[in-house]
């Protein structure tokens, strides 16, 4: 006994240094994120997950990767096809179309600040960005497509392979550092830097904002709709002052539809009290991101104002903050909802949409 223990501990300090084959080492620099300066104020960093910390390389080849029309069945889509950074990364059209001129039932989500979510999808149906960077590639209405299929091609292009080398320590290809990839460039994608966040951090002080004192005045007119519990009633569903994200990224039934076909969150947790609810989206860059809704059915901003306004339809599953649904809504003026309307497009950060770091590097 005393001559076999030596080897079992020579064994186990051994398998405890070897290096795991599912764990790539590289030299990879860590990324640092540039916050802007509300949310730096107000919002904690983003945490990336231990086993995908950010990295300058791992973010370029995400950047690729996301303009990468190989990662569809006949090369001619990629994330970016539904993802246009001209529209904040979100999509023109009402329900978007995959590779066989299919459409899905649900209107393309912005990418924004997607860092501080906990839960990916209109119906929060993947709790991460590595897990949600899976579904679009083999979706038979999106990329249509196989990882087998997808890797194979990419392994035969000596640039991914060095870029995955120095990202990961490794040329080999798979699905699961495609997916971490991809995710380090959107963790990357934040926008905090509107004319209501340069009004707001100048303490509201007249003329801050870039914009003219009469649009400014207008849009600070409509934040105060926003806040009012009477009147516009926004914030609990879409954030304040204090969480600049404009958005509580919960889920809420906020009376769409009397008769709800689409269950949403309820879909994904089986509980009819969910059924008909749909991820907050964020208001930020609203100009950029029409239509609007989970299934693209308002075209502008004017037509979201009015539903709240006097359009809601009561459902079992409405949320209670919807509090004025029996009167049809809160009931606002022609001019309330202009300063509202203000308001929204004083959210809208032109440089997010412009940035050089996020456009196709092709």
């Amino acid at each position: 006994m005393k001559n076999i223990l030596p080897l079992i501990l020579i064994a186990v300090s051994f398998a405890s240094c070897r290096k795991d084959p599912n764990i790539p080492v590289s030299n990879a620099t860590l990324y640092t994120l540039n916050y802007p300066a509300r949310i730096s104020k107000y919002i904690p960093d983003v945490k990336s997950p231990v086993n995908n910390p950010l990295t300058v390389e791992g973010v370029e080849l995400g950047r690729h990767l996301f303009y990468e029309e190989r990662l569809s069945a006949d090369n001619s889509m990629a994330c970016a096809s539904c993802h246009d950074p001209s529209k904040s990364f979100s999509d023109v059209v009402d329900l978007s179309i995959g590779i066989d001129g299919l459409s899905g039932k649900r209107n393309s989500m912005p990418l924004i600040n997607l860092g501080w979510m906990n839960s990916l999808f209109w119906d929060g149906r993947s709790a991460s960005l590595e897990l949600q960077a899976f579904a679009p590639v083999t979706d038979p209405v999106e990329l249509h497509t196989t990882w087998p299929n997808v890797v194979e091609k990419l392994s035969s292009d000596e640039k991914y392979k060095t870029m995955f080398n120095k990202a990961f320590g490794t040329e080999e290809i798979d699905s699961v550092l495609i997916s971490k990839a991809l995710s380090q460039f959107e963790r990357t994608l934040i926008s905090g830097d509107s004319p209501m966040d340069k009004y707001m951090n100048a303490d509201y002080r007249i003329g801050s904002s870039g914009w003219n004192e009469a649009d400014e005045l207008a849009a600070y007119q409509g934040f105060a709709l926003f806040m009012d519990e009477e009147k516009g009633d926004c914030f609990h569903c879409h954030g304040d002052p204090f969480n600049p994200l404009w958005t509580d990224n919960l889920f809420h039934n906020n009376g769409l539809d009397a008769v709800i076909t689409d269950l949403g969150l309820g879909a994904i947790t089986g509980n009819p009290y969910d059924n008909g609810k749909f991820k907050t989206p964020t208001l930020r860059n609203l100009v950029f991101t029409a239509p609007y809704m989970h299934d693209g059915r308002f075209e502008t901003l004017e037509d979201v104002i009015n539903h709240y306004s006097e359009g809601l339809e009561y459902s079992e599953t409405i949320d209670p903050l919807m509090k004025s649904v029996r009167e049809g809504g809160v009931q606002l003026s022609l001019e309330e909802k202009y300063f509202l309307k203000m308001f929204l497009i004083s959210l809208s950060d032109s440089s997010f949409v412009e940035n050089p770091a996020f456009q196709d590097p092709n």
